[in-house]
């Protein structure tokens, strides 16, 4: 439950939510040591592939290492990152082999 204290809280915190998300995000993908694929979002990928490699990412990836990151791209926002997470991991992995190739980051 949240209280507020006066109006101009209230304002603030509504006008604040309105404000445009002005860091840049990623939509990535990373190879498993195992040959697996991983997707997942972030807005500092460096540092997000980091906590991958030292086990503090995703539980699934923590099994799996060392991580390699072989796919990202960008989106305006977080709400778009997570739609793009979501179409590509409805992708078949034959899918997701083609996109990596022809992607916007490739390793």
């Amino acid at each position: 439950m949240l209280v507020f204290n006066d109006k101009k809280t209230l304002i603030l915190i509504r006008n604040y939510s309105q404000v445009p998300d002005t860091k840049q995000w990623f939509v990535y993908m990373l190879e498993c040591a195992d040959g697996s694929l991983y997707t997942g979002v972030s807005n500092d990928l460096a540092k997000r592939v980091e906590k991958h490699n030292a086990g503090k990412g995703a539980k699934y990836t923590r099994s799996r290492l060392p991580v390699k990151l072989v796919y990202s791209e960008t989106a305006p926002d977080k709400g778009e990152a997570l739609k793009k997470e979501i179409k590509m991991k409805q992708l078949s992995r034959a899918e997701k082999l083609v996109l990596i190739r022809q992607g916007a980051y490739s390793c």
